[in-house]
Order: C-alpha cells, then sequence, then structure tokens
C-alpha cells in the first residue's frame, strides 16, 4: 500500500489570522472539499481544535470521520483519519505563514493510501483540483472583504 501525497501551496489575500480562522472551521471545509462535513464534537479546549471530530462525505464514498490531532492557533492544523474505512494512514496537514506583505502563504499537505487499488491515485488527482479551484473561489471572497 503506496501512500500519495496530495500538496497545493496557495498565497491567499489576507492575514493569517483571518485565512486560519476560516479554515480552522470545520464547517467551512465543506467548500473546499465540495463535499458534506458535519462536525461530532468540539475541541479539548478550543472549538475547533485538538480532538475536535468531523465527518467528510464526499459523493457516493463511505463518511470518513477526521480528528484535528495538532493545533497551534494561526501556524498549524493537523488531523487524522480516525474511522476504518477505505483510507489507510491518512493525515492532513495545513501550515499557515505569513508574507512580508501581511498576507498568508498556505502550505497543505494530504498524504493518502488504500487497500483499494488505484483509490488513493484517483483521489490525489480530486483532491488537488478540488482544493485548488476552492482556493481561488477563497481568494475572491477574502479581497471583496
Amino acid at each position: 500500500m503506496r501512500a500519495h501525497w496530495v500538496h497545493v501551496e496557495h498565497d491567499f489575500p489576507a492575514p493569517p489570522s483571518v485565512v486560519f480562522a476560516h479554515l480552522a472551521e470545520h464547517e467551512n471545509l465543506a467548500d473546499v472539499f465540495q463535499a458534506n462535513v458535519t462536525r461530532l464534537r468540539d475541541g479539548d479546549t478550543e472549538r475547533n481544535g485538538v480532538g475536535s471530530m468531523r465527518i467528510v462525505k464526499i459523493g457516493p464514498a463511505p463518511p470518513v470521520e477526521e480528528t484535528v490531532t495538532e493545533f497551534e492557533t494561526d501556524e498549524l492544523i493537523e488531523y487524522r483519519v480516525t474511522n476504518k474505512g477505505l483510507l489507510k494512514d491518512h493525515v492532513g496537514i495545513m501550515k499557515f505563514s505569513e508574507l512580508p506583505d501581511g498576507n498568508t502563504h498556505l502550505d497543505y499537505r494530504i498524504r493518502l493510501s488504500s487497500n483499494v487499488p488505484g483509490l488513493a491515485v484517483v483521489l490525489k488527482g480530486v483532491l488537488t483540483r478540488g482544493i485548488e479551484k476552492s482556493f481561488s473561489r477563497l481568494d475572491r471572497e477574502l479581497a471583496a472583504g
């Protein structure tokens, strides 16, 4: 079972505090993944922080339960798939940094692997294109204020 990586880097026209707050909110990920996203529980000490959980349902695929495992305000969100399903060893890592102009650089990586032959490769392409499109839409929203 070979791991594949989605890797999207994007510069947003807003400060890290704004971009982080938007992408940390579980419900806003519905637009990023073109999926149904349902919050299962809030985090241990912060609403979207460590221990917070969500269900992500994309098309006809079985739902995926994700749990936030690392959370550093305005800097880092890491989450893992925590239910048994088609994905194995899945982890998402969002690293936020401030650009010299005060805007945000996001380095977003998702590790995918599956026991289903070819599934991770297909998901890699679908997720990469979907995330890039959603970030372009978010750019327009952030620029409009």
